[in-house]
């Protein structure tokens, strides 16, 4: 039994479903997604609800059960309120900043490095340190944070990097460390 699977999504208002075989499409104040409906899984809307409802008790159906309420219910989530994904920016002058559709990263490289922002994606930077990506697709946010993330991952030694905020990261010891003296 999917304990997912069987947990109602509550619509909030102003938030429209469309259910089909193939898919579901859902549309809200902040825009408009659509997710696959895997095979043997069915939707349907009571009472300002939806519920997700699987044909048989096969083990992959009771896997999909839980996969197809969760994509509906980020989808219901991304556009009435939408995600976020906050990194920090930590470094002696590494920074960022939002040129037009594209941010312009200082990362102690000898070049700055340009990352293109996707469409459907919104990055603000705050006090040049700041990244916060947001969108209405949180398979999307999540996916660009990650490569931001990416551009400069944070040193085990110095810390320095780029890193999500509230990330708790293992610092190693140094050659000093390793070999015993103080």
């Amino acid at each position: 039994m999917s304990r997912v699977g069987l947990k109602p999504i509550v619509l909030p208002s102003g938030v429209k479903v469309n259910i089909s075989d193939a898919e579901l499409e859902v549309q809200g104040p902040k825009g408009k997604l659509s997710t696959p409906v895997p095979p043997g899984i069915s939707f349907a809307l009571e009472d300002g609800e939806l519920r997700c409802k699987r044909s048989s008790d096969a083990r992959q159906q009771r896997a999909f059960h839980g996969l197809a309420r969760a994509l509906a219910g980020n989808a219901v989530k991304g556009v009435s309120e939408g995600f976020t994904k906050d990194l920090d920016i930590v470094g002696v002058g590494y920074r960022a900043q939002v040129e037009g559709r594209k941010v312009v990263f200082s990362l102690g490289f000898s070049h700055p490095v340009e990352y293109p922002i996707p469409e459907g994606i919104d990055i603000k930077i705050e006090k040049q340190t700041r990244v916060m990506v947001s969108g209405i697709d949180r398979q999307q946010v999540g996916q660009v944070a990650a490569e931001i993330r990416k551009l400069r991952r944070p040193d085990p030694y110095k810390q320095k990097g780029i890193r999500y905020v509230g990330e708790i990261l293992k610092k190693k010891a140094g050659k000093a460390g390793a070999t015993g003296a103080a």
